[in-house]
């Protein structure tokens, strides 16, 4: 039988980052995509202080598009760019549809290397959270369904959480790691979708819609 949890909504879920992690105007999506992941990185409580007390700046560059963003760590804060305009301390090539894996060996201080994809690796959060703040950044958007289902295998059986209220519905079915990734944010929804590990049910302009509230998590939450 299956276990339904019905979550609340509530404003403020996860508090706010102490470190100050800037993005440049008009961020193309690599820069933003950064951006976000850094900061779910301060949330779960990485530390960043030996990064910014040497001032190091990394070079993120795309495997298979022309994609490239920098990081600068300075004692004062986190800026993120377009590019890789000056001669970064280490260099890494990753796969920006696999959470940054590398994609080929770094250039530079591999201790540096090390530092900043465990920075650009934050821990999951749980499934049944990832799907509340996904709901609460993107429940305005004009089109979402009234309620948002997410459901996975659990230990004891089919387990779902439902979120909102009204006669449109959407699901999502998949287990527990991936739900996460794409509610936080970690994964794209489309390439999820593409390799068979989700399962939906709803109407192809909803899927439009949950696709456009997916890139909102991913890039500007």
């Amino acid at each position: 039988m299956a276990e339904t949890t019905t979550a609340p909504v509530t404003a403020g879920a996860r508090e706010p980052a102490e470190v100050d992690i800037r993005i440049e105007d008009d961020a193309s999506p690599i820069v933003r995509l950064i951006g976000r992941t850094l900061r779910d990185s301060a949330r779960a409580g990485y530390a960043f202080a030996p990064l910014q007390e040497r001032g190091v700046t990394a070079g993120i560059r795309s495997h298979d598009t022309p994609q490239a963003a920098t990081i600068s760590f300075a004692p004062d804060g986190i800026q993120v760019s377009s590019g890789v305009l000056v001669e970064p301390d280490v260099t890494l090539t990753v796969d920006l549809n696999a959470r940054f894996a590398p994609a080929g060996d770094p250039t530079g201080d591999a201790d540096l290397a090390a530092g900043i994809l465990a920075a650009l690796s934050p821990p999951l959060p749980d499934w049944r959270e990832a799907a509340q703040r996904f709901w609460e950044v993107s429940r305005s958007m004009p089109g979402i369904p009234d309620v948002l289902v997410a459901v996975t295998e659990g230990p004891e059986g089919l387990e779902q959480v439902v979120v909102g209220a009204g006669t449109t519905r959407y699901l999502i079915a998949g287990a527990p790691d991936t739900l996460a990734g794409v509610f936080s944010g970690a994964d794209d929804l489309i390439a999820v979708l593409s390799s068979g590990a989700l399962g939906i049910q709803g109407t192809l302009s909803q899927l439009s819609v949950m696709v456009g509230a997916s890139w909102k998590v991913r890039f500007d939450d």
